[in-house]
């Protein structure tokens, strides 16, 4: 029987019992389980609501199943910390697979240094790699300086970039921002409610931002040892480019203004510049081009968004 620690895991899913299942087992298998496993599904239909109530084997965690009152990451999430019960929340996607004994490092280096308030897994198939000329020369105007490295970092208007897997560094690495993948945090941390209404559907940024907010009074570290494979799974946002390049340049805009509270002219040139840089990189596929219209009609929407919309003071999570 595997050691239970005092942690409530939450997972969002939405039509996906496979993934989800894989998942699962992946946990049945680690050293140390969470006290409480919290679902909030999105499901069109049954399989993952039998597949909770189902035994897994080797899973000594209870399922609690609950059917989600609004359909995104972001709100599901929310709804979730309704019913936790644990000191230390896990967000985890349910398209990972754990290596082993991931959850137990994530636990031992939160609980090495009281000043941490969250650390996240290393994304073996999603990591940070030396930029190229063209992307470091983009990283510094963005940035203002230069920097060795920039991995774990969110720099400029918003753009946040991945932490670094070599040998020669430490364990457990700080970084700038945290993603919901696989990240596990002290609950005193997390702002009420843990994110704003603006986060939808897909909620892109919607990681950073949380994991901004509370790096603001608390340290965040990436834990390099504590591994997981992402086995990313197709979804409905990613059939609708325009609807995902309006999210990105709305939610973006928000992490800059309200979060980091980079309002100057300079930071709206660089998010401009950021945004042109993307558009032009997703230009070197076919897909890319036959997309290009509905990009650029999103893009559209959000500038015309925004300059219409105030999105509140700085620090505003309603």
């Amino acid at each position: 029987m595997p050691q239970l620690l005092p942690i409530s895991a939450i997972i969002p899913t939405r039509n996906r019992s496979i993934p989800l299942l894989r998942m699962l087992q992946s946990l049945a298998q680690q050293s140390v389980q969470p006290l409480e496993i919290i679902v909030v599904d999105g499901s069109t239909h049954d399989d993952t609501q039998q597949l909770c109530q189902a035994s897994i084997p080797g899973l000594a965690t209870p399922i609690t199943y609950y059917r989600a009152t609004e359909i995104g990451a972001a709100t599901q999430r929310n709804q979730a910390m309704q019913y936790t019960t644990q000191d230390s929340i896990w967000f985890l996607d349910d398209d990972i697979i754990l290596e082993p004994d991931c959850l137990w490092r994530l636990w031992k280096a939160l609980q090495s240094d009281s000043s941490l308030g969250g650390v996240n897994a290393m994304i073996t198939n999603q990591r940070y790699l030396p930029p190229g000329w063209i992307s470091r020369t983009l990283f510094h105007f963005l940035h203002g300086h230069s920097e060795k490295s920039y991995a774990g970092k969110c720099i400029g208007p918003a753009l946040n970039l991945l932490p670094e897997d070599r040998v020669d560094l430490p364990d457990v690495v700080p970084v700038e921002w945290l993603n919901t993948t696989c990240v596990l945090y002290r609950e005193q941390a997390l702002p009420q409610p843990l994110f704003s209404s603006l986060f939808t559907g897909y909620s892109l940024m919607e990681d950073v931002t949380l994991s901004l907010i509370v790096g603001k009074q608390w340290k965040l570290a990436n834990v390099r040892t504590a591994r997981i494979f992402h086995d990313s799974q197709p979804g409905e946002h990613k059939s609708h480019p325009g609807v995902v390049a309006k999210m990105d340049l709305i939610n973006r805009h928000y992490v800059m203004t309200c979060i980091l509270d980079r309002r100057q002219f300079s930071d709206y040139v660089k998010l401009a510049v950021l945004q042109g840089f993307g558009i032009a990189a997703s230009l070197v596929s076919v897909k890319g081009w036959l997309y290009l219209p509905a990009v650029l009609r999103g893009k559209v929407s959000a500038v015309k968004e925004i300059i219409s919309s105030k999105y509140g003071t700085p620090g505003d999570k309603s």
